[in-house]
């Protein structure tokens, strides 16, 4: 770990060696904004590899982006390096077809320490459902970020993180009608237990979702990354841009699709990224929400 790397990746001057609350929120901001969300390497002929050194190397000396895995447990060992109380968890993403948590852990978040409160970092989950910022551990306590208010519940053998949306306002009338568009205003994102995990608990799942050809990263190529606004993504063959009005109480979607020879255009401008190899993009038929 080169912290002045790791500070210089995420648009930050100066050394940050006290580990507060405000230096926390600050880098959990900055790498959502800086770093994507993505899972572009499965579709350019590579491997997403749980290994820290080949993750710092991928993220922050090659810019790439990367999935939950990846800049979750980089980002763990960036606090761990700055002296933060980390505790490794692990998540079950909600499925919004069935109404129910899958069944197994396919999501690695951290239980942090600050001055004796509990907060959960999750820099990883990308689109609206991405938190700006720690969520503190108080079970019904709402959470304004820019995204919406977020909220995590106790539910007894488990904990469940869920978000109030505003409503939304989709520009191209095209996509009015797109599975794209999230519709319910409250919905859960995951639920997460506070046993502590090791890494080699995520390996299963990590070669799972790469490698059947039922899992949503295998039928969609996804780039996400949050902005100053909002959020942009490319999902498939679609651009996204989006803006969170809270004021007006209302999310504006511009949703178009792009050509092939856009992609590396648009992944340049759009997300900073430079693949060293040509993406294919997948758009399978799944669900998925912006």
């Amino acid at each position: 770990m080169n912290l002045e790397e790791y500070f210089k990746r995420i648009g930050l001057q100066g050394s940050f060696d006290k580990p507060d609350l405000e230096t926390l929120k600050l880098i959990h901001k900055q790498h959502v904004m800086s770093v994507p969300f993505e899972n572009l390497s499965m579709h350019c002929g590579e491997r997403n590899i749980l290994d820290l050194e080949f993750t710092f190397n991928k993220i922050v000396r090659s810019g790439r982006g990367g999935w939950c895995f990846e800049n979750n447990s980089l980002f763990g060992w960036v606090l761990r390096e700055m002296g933060y109380e980390t505790t490794r968890l692990s998540s079950r993403v909600f499925n919004s077809q069935t109404n129910t948590f899958y069944p197994t852990d396919s999501h690695l978040i951290h239980k942090v320490i600050v001055n004796g409160k509990a907060y959960i970092a999750d820099v990883a989950f990308g689109v609206s459902f991405q938190i700006w910022e720690p969520m503190e551990l108080v079970s019904g306590k709402d959470q304004h970020q820019e995204a919406g208010v977020f909220r995590v519940l106790d539910k007894g053998d488990k904990w469940v993180l869920e978000k109030t949306s505003r409503k939304t306002k989709v520009l191209n009338p095209d996509f009015a009608e797109s599975s794209l568009v999230k519709r319910q205003e409250t919905t859960a994102i995951y639920c997460f237990t506070l046993e502590p995990r090791e890494v080699e608990h995520f390996y299963e799942a990590n070669n799972t979702l790469q490698t059947d050809p039922k899992s949503l990263f295998m039928n969609k190529s996804i780039v996400s990354l949050q902005t100053a606004t909002g959020f942009r993504a490319l999902v498939g063959w679609t651009y996204s841009e989006v803006t969170f009005k809270p004021e007006e109480g209302v999310d504006v979607f511009d949703l178009r699709n792009i050509e092939d020879e856009e992609k590396e255009q648009v992944l340049l401008e759009k997300f900073n990224l430079n693949l060293q190899k040509k993406l294919q993009i997948v758009s399978n038929k799944t669900c998925y929400t912006l």
